[in-house]
Order: structure tokens, then C-alpha cells, then sequence
């Protein structure tokens, strides 16, 4: 059995963030470390990101990658998904590096070794975000793209999408699942690291 996780406090996170070549996210006082992406989740993500520059290029909407961390005030959490989206005027904290506060949109693609927390810590971090509308998670090794869309009465609608073309209610455009899955075929599948 592994060691319990060491909790930390929120200054002792942003220092480590700060002062690292690798990625840290912080949920519920515990620093983790993000493991690189395969093949595959690498060019969904980039996939993703061609994508929704296409379909937001006339908008305010700015696409940022997975370089750019997000802020979690409501919960005191810091993560990193592979996609942020923000329409109005991005907000950002004042630590080093500067934590986006405001996504409307953020997307996760799915790793094996990671799917566990991001379906579950994570994904529950995110959903206490006032300012995000939808989260998408991205099956690396299927063709299927989960929707969380956040409803007037604050509940979310979960939809699976598997072909054709997924609505994204709050951008105001569809995204085709062929594009996010392009050139995928060939690539490696994701399999757990104990596979």
C-alpha cells in the first residue's frame, strides 16, 4: 500500500509550481504531478485546439492550451486541463505563473493512468467554477466525447457524442468528432502503464 498523500498548503504549492520544469495540479490540499501525454492524447489535444481556433476565430474567444493553469477559487484547487476556453476578458490571479480564474469551456482528454481523478476530484473541482458552462472528456482510444453543460436551473446535462457533431451550446458553434479524432487511426492506444 503507497503512503498517504502529504497535504500541503496553497503557498507551498505555488512555490514548487513556480519553480518546476513539470506540471503540479493542487486539489484538496494534495500536490500531483502530471505525467506527459501519448501519441495519441497528444494529438487529440492538438486536434482539439486546431478545432476550436477554426470555429472561435471571428469570436472574443481565446483557446488556451495545456500549459495554461486554472484557478479553482471556490474550492482553493489549481489544475491544468489540456483546454481552456474563455469568452470574455480572461481574468488571471497575480501568482507566477498566472492562473486563468474565468474558462467557460475546458476539456480533458482522458488518460488511462489519470482517468480515475479526473472523473472524480477533478471533475468535481471544476463543476464548482461559476464561470464554466461546459467540460468536455475526451476518450483517447474510442470515439466518444463526454458533455457536462451546465443548465439554467445550475445542474448539469451530460451528453455522449460518438459521431457527427458535438453542440457546444455556450461557443455558439458544433464541433465535427471527426476532427478531434484526425489521424488517430495507427496511433498506439492509451493502455495503462501496468499493461
Amino acid at each position: 500500500m503507497g503512503e498517504p498523500a502529504r497535504r500541503v498548503g496553497v503557498e507551498q504549492y505555488l512555490a514548487l509550481d513556480a519553480g518546476s520544469d513539470a506540471k503540479h495540479e493542487y486539489l484538496n490540499g494534495v500536490v500531483v504531478a502530471m505525467a506527459g501525454g501519448s501519441p495519441r492524447h497528444n494529438l487529440i489535444a492538438a486536434n482539439l485546439t486546431g478545432a476550436l481556433g477554426a470555429l472561435l476565430a471571428d469570436t472574443p474567444c481565446r483557446v488556451f492550451g495545456s500549459d495554461q493553469r486554472v484557478r479553482i477559487a471556490e474550492s482553493g484547487g489549481y489544475v491544468y486541463p489540456d483546454l481552456s476556453v474563455v469568452c470574455d476578458e480572461p481574468r488571471f490571479t497575480d501568482e507566477r505563473p498566472p492562473s486563468l480564474d474565468n474558462p467557460l469551456v475546458v476539456v480533458q482528454v482522458l488518460s488511462p493512468s489519470t482517468e480515475e481523478h479526473d472523473r472524480g476530484t477533478k471533475l468535481a473541482h471544476y463543476r464548482r467554477l461559476p464561470s464554466l458552462q461546459e467540460i468536455l472528456l475526451v476518450e483517447p482510444n474510442e470515439r466518444r466525447v463526454e458533455r457536462y453543460r451546465r443548465i439554467e436551473s445550475g445542474e448539469w446535462l451530460i451528453t455522449d457524442v460518438t459521431d457527427g457533431a458535438l453542440d457546444l451550446a455556450s461557443l455558439g458553434g458544433r464541433l465535427a468528432i471527426d476532427a478531434v479524432y484526425a489521424k488517430t487511426d495507427g496511433l498506439p492506444l492509451d493502455l495503462p502503464p501496468d499493461a
